[in-house]
């Protein structure tokens, strides 16, 4: 294992479970240090080269932007082995990536877990409920695959080609929901919500599940009606907090257009009481 950060000290216990002997970790950081203990108790901790040396199977989990640099760094040492797998959990790069190392004989493998990781054991149960986005060469992808499974996970080819795209989807769908709902908390604590997560939660919910389930399908409110009058009073109470609510008018407004759009799009709103919408929206915040 290269790097446990919060992935991969969890990819290297839910590997270590389906039998796989972990021979080696590096780890810089305290905190990686920490996790690795707790994660992967007994696997010593090791510099980059020598858990290289040391594996038939090296799993690289670090961030996006020091994988290609790291792959041909190890690859112009003359690192990387015949016939080693090589597998990365990045979401942005497919297998070509690592083409370095195939240069010296490696087997490339992309494994990106589209989950969200907090570095805990919590994520080895989650394991069992996600799906990874599997890229490699044709006569190897099995391998992958198989890997996948034996993590309790189902494996779901992504063409090369379709990496960025990919990945841009996960990024898009997860991490600007923590904005959204983060910036729904902000307005109800401002509305004086104490609990602001017990009010939105079982909203949210059903939300997302209707969501996953129907599309465009399930959307509901003002914007879903044509409500200009509601549109408009919820930038008016977002504008009145001043600096504090600054982000999350654009943000409304942004996803209330976009909202707009798909839903005339899908038929699900007349083209006047879309006019309307959008009028309010760019309406004067003066009047």
């Amino acid at each position: 294992m290269i790097g446990a950060g919060r992935v991969g000290a969890v990819i290297g216990s839910a590997l270590r479970a389906a039998g796989h002997a972990v021979v080696g970790v590096s780890a810089v950081s305290e905190a990686s240090v920490e996790r690795a203990a707790m994660l992967l108790p007994g696997v010593p901790v090791l510099a980059i080269p020598d858990v290289v040396e040391r594996a038939e199977l090296v799993v690289i989990a670090i961030p996006d932007d020091a994988l290609p640099v790291l792959v041909s760094g190890l690859a112009e040492t003359g690192a990387w082995l015949p016939g080693q797998l090589l597998v990365h959990t990045s979401g942005r790069f497919g297998w070509k990536v690592l083409e370095p190392a195939v240069g010296r004989g490696a087997i490339p493998l992309a494994l990106h877990p589209a989950m969200t990781f907090t570095g805990t054991s919590l994520d080895l149960s989650r394991l069992v409920d996600c799906c990874f986005g599997v890229s490699a060469p044709g006569p190897v992808l099995p391998i992958a695959q198989a890997l996948v499974v034996e993590m309790g996970a189902e494996p779901v080819v992504i063409d090369e080609a379709m990496r960025g795209l990919y990945h841009a989807a996960l990024a898009h769908g997860s991490n600007h929901l923590v904005t959204l709902v983060a910036q729904a908390l902000d307005l109800l604590r401002a509305a004086g919500v104490d609990d602001p997560s017990r009010l939105l939660a079982p909203l949210l919910s059903a939300s997302l599940d209707n969501a996953l389930r129907a599309g465009d399908n399930a959307l509901t409110g003002p914007v879903a009606r044509g409500d200009a009058g509601t549109l408009a009073s919820h930038l008016a109470a977002i504008r009145s907090l001043g600096e504090r609510g600054e982000g999350t008018l654009e943000t409304y407004r942004s996803l209330a257009r976009a909202t707009a759009d798909r839903a005339l799009a899908s038929g699900r709103l007349a083209a006047g009481s879309a006019e309307a919408l959008l009028a309010a929206l760019n309406g004067d915040p003066t009047q």
